[in-house]
């Protein structure tokens, strides 16, 4: 078991499911699937708690990876981040983020002196930075194989 140091958002224990286990959770994913069923636990004294929204998409998603055979880890974040939190996140050094956020490329917060970034505009500036990159990739692709450099049916990086 992994020992969890407090502030640090480190995953909790894996979880990979056991083989006696597929068909349950197959049965369970083809359960969380049906629309228009409000899912429910059921207690030990029989009681019906409705499943919120939010958790049941955690579940969902949970249920559908283990299905296919993945790893689950669940990490715990905060609202708002840190600067070393966010860069951490982004995989860019500390100086970099607080370049990004003086040029209002990410919003954050002020609290006394120190800068905190919202895990949603953080999370919203990645995916709209690997949408760029992607397209960047694509469209130099595109140039290489129309100056061709570039044949598409040999090449290693797209098998």
């Amino acid at each position: 078991m992994k020992t969890i140091i407090p502030g640090q958002n480190l995953p909790l224990e894996s979880v990979i499911a056991q083989e006696q286990e597929q068909l349950s959770i197959k049965y369970l994913e083809s359960i969380l699937q049906l629309e228009g069923s409000q899912p429910k636990l059921v207690g030990t004294n029989g009681e019906e708690i409705p499943i919120p929204e939010s958790v049941y998409q955690i579940l969902h998603q949970a249920v559908h990876a283990l299905a296919l055979g993945k790893i689950i880890s669940v990490v715990i974040q905060d609202r708002e981040l840190t600067t070393q939190k966010a860069a951490d996140l982004l995989k860019v050094s500390r100086p970099h983020l607080i370049k990004l956020l003086n040029q209002g490329e990410i919003p954050c917060i002020r609290v006394g002196t120190h800068r905190r970034v919202r895990f949603d505009d953080l999370m919203k500036y990645k995916e709209e930075r690997d949408t760029k990159r992607r397209e960047g990739l694509n469209q130099f692709t595109q140039f290489l194989q129309d100056e061709g450099f570039y044949d598409n049916e040999s090449s290693e990086l797209d098998q």
